[in-house]
């Protein structure tokens, strides 16, 4: 009898992270798979799946306008359970640190189903940073059975939690897999993509591309007005440079980046890139300024310093080996490490050219194997 694998992700990074993992799984004939999406981001998951021709067997379609934690939590855990008793699933496997993890986490342990946590570990130990995501990781490496854990560090932070070691297996990181595999289908002759024809008629690969990302809570309002004073410097300062920013479509981002970047000659605002679209440009990019988690992981194996515009993160290991650097909101620090990495190619190649603590590309094969043997 084949063994019963339920996956289950809501949000475009893990739909990226947890891709790998699904086709690993479909491509073994010991193992009976089924993908079910909560939708908690509906347009962005939807061009992940077809990027990475994966059609979900269930599709909860959750998503609503203006939908709170409260009503998202319970909607997720109701809506789980004529899945989870259609199927009664073996192990049901869930990524991270999103809320569709956490309320997935709590319907599976009421099925009966074994949790497995993909990416557990991470932490930065204040329960409150970055809200809800540090609370939903430690709530989900409560629940789970097993955690694979991306590095050493986050092993050591469960077993810190008294989780059994036979449980903790260190893969390396699934956006990796995920990275490499991406990289590869969009550098093909074959592959042709609206959004990177798009990018290539005012991108100018002459100049060197700073890419830039952010969202995160804990940045609006007055860090991203640093944040962009920032920009707006490196902007005028280097003529020579071209500042490319997906803006997220959240208001408080939107707005004021629109307002203090807007018609400035070498700063490019753009919609937010499906996946494709964003790791070509982050290839042909020079460096990175970012508050996203998965870039602090992907940026290294393609030799891209990156500057993190948060004060403390989960993933330390970068910090540690030199691959980015914690600049906060500090519009001067932020100005500062990058006139470094623009002027001084001693300093750039000494963070370019460093290993990718996150992993080898084979993340995933680590995980379906750790289970066969179980």
């Amino acid at each position: 009898m084949k063994i019963k694998i339920l996956i289950v992700f809501g949000t475009r990074p893990e739909a990226i992270k947890m891709a790998p993992l699904v086709l690993k799984f479909l491509g073994n004939h010991n193992f009976e798979t089924k993908v079910c999406v909560t939708a908690q981001h509906r347009e962005m998951l939807d061009q992940v799946l077809d990027f990475f021709e994966i059609i979900p067997d269930f599709d909860l379609d959750l998503m609503k306008p203006n939908q709170n934690l409260y009503s998202l939590t319970a909607t997720i855990i109701e809506s789980m359970k004529p899945v989870l008793d259609e199927l009664k699933p073996d192990y049901v496997y869930v990524h991270g640190d999103t809320t569709t993890s956490m309320a997935v986490g709590i319907a599976a342990f009421y099925s009966g189903a074994k949790i497995c946590h993909v990416e557990a570990g991470l932490r930065t130990f204040n329960r409150q940073y970055p809200f809800p995501e540090e609370f939903n990781r430690q709530l989900t490496g409560k629940i789970a059975d097993y955690h694979f854990a991306p590095t050493i560090l986050s092993k050591e932070n469960l077993l810190a939690e008294n989780i059994h070691e036979e449980n903790i297996l260190v893969t390396g990181n699934t956006v990796i897999d995920a990275l490499l595999y991406g990289i590869e289908k969009v550098n093909s002759e074959n592959f042709k993509d609206g959004e990177i024809e798009n990018l290539k008629t005012f991108l100018d690969f002459q100049k060197r591309i700073i890419l830039v990302t952010g969202h995160r809570r804990e940045n609006h309002g007055e860090g991203l007005i640093n944040i962009c004073d920032a920009l707006k410097t490196i902007a005028q300062n280097h003529l020579d440079v071209q500042i490319i920013y997906p803006v997220h479509l959240n208001p408080n981002v939107v707005g004021p980046v629109n307002e203090l970047l807007g018609g400035i000659e070498n700063i490019h605002l753009v919609s937010p890139l499906a996946y494709p679209a964003f790791i070509w440009l982050m290839e042909k990019s020079y460096l990175i300024i970012t508050d996203s988690g998965g870039i602090q992981e992907e940026a290294p194996s393609l030799g891209k310093p990156v500057l993190v515009t948060r004060t403390t993160t989960e993933r330390p290991e970068a910090v540690n080996e030199g691959t980015v650097i914690l600049v906060g909101t500090d519009s001067n620090k932020i100005s500062e490490e990058t006139e470094k990495l623009l002027n001084n190619s001693e300093y750039y190649n000494g963070m370019s050219m460093l290993h990718n603590p996150y992993g080898d590309g084979k993340a995933t094969e680590r995980i379906v194997n750790f289970i066969e043997k179980l």
